[in-house]
């Protein structure tokens, strides 16, 4: 029988989300003072620090390919491969799905290729080839929307894929080889 409510069991949801969430930011704090300190100085002892100049290039190059591996990956999964099949089409089936997809997708690119420069400041090589790029990444900003309105697609795709092209190029140069990650739906925010 519909009573124009919406039914509960999301809220339910929300609520029990929300404790749970809760209860895992007190309980934390409510051990033991001594436990809290010899995990924290485990934690800190085991936890891996790069010693010479070399091991933070290494290091600054590991994770930006990594990171643009993810950008490239969201890019041509979420935003590349539907355009060209036509998903961006008025008309087309699933198209708004599709649109905001590839919205997050867009602001997921742009985080992770923004890491990607912020980490390819480790490495002198890297920091010098992507220089040029920086401001192309920056320019990316506003594109997410444009995608999620369905506003010239085109333009936009085309955009995102050659930022991406450059960023490949650079780390290639640099011998930071980008290769495709691409992130599940969930890791975009969706």
């Amino acid at each position: 029988m519909p009573t124009g409510f919406p039914p509960r069991l999301p809220l339910r949801r929300a609520l029990t989300a929300l404790l749970l969430a809760a209860a895992l930011l007190v309980l934390p704090a409510c051990g033991d003072d001594s436990a809290s300190h010899s995990s924290h100085a485990a934690a800190t002892s085991t936890r891996p620090s790069p010693s010479s100049s070399a091991q933070k290039q290494k290091l600054a190059k590991t994770r930006f390919a990594a990171n643009a591996g993810l950008a490239a990956g969201a890019t041509y999964q979420w935003i590349v491969k539907p355009y060209k099949a036509g998903r961006f089409k008025k008309g087309a089936s699933g198209r708004t799905a599709t649109l905001i997809k590839a919205g997050l997708a867009g602001a997921f690119a742009y985080n992770r290729l923004k890491a990607a420069s912020v980490n390819a400041k480790g490495d002198p090589t890297l920091n010098r080839l992507m220089q040029p790029v920086n401001a192309a990444i920056v320019s990316l900003k506003s594109l997410p929307t444009k995608l999620r309105k369905g506003q010239d697609p085109g333009a936009t795709v085309n955009e995102f894929d050659d930022v991406i092209d450059q960023v490949k190029k650079a780390g290639k140069e640099a011998g930071a080889e980008v290769k495709d990650q691409v992130p599940s739906l969930s890791e975009l925010g969706g």
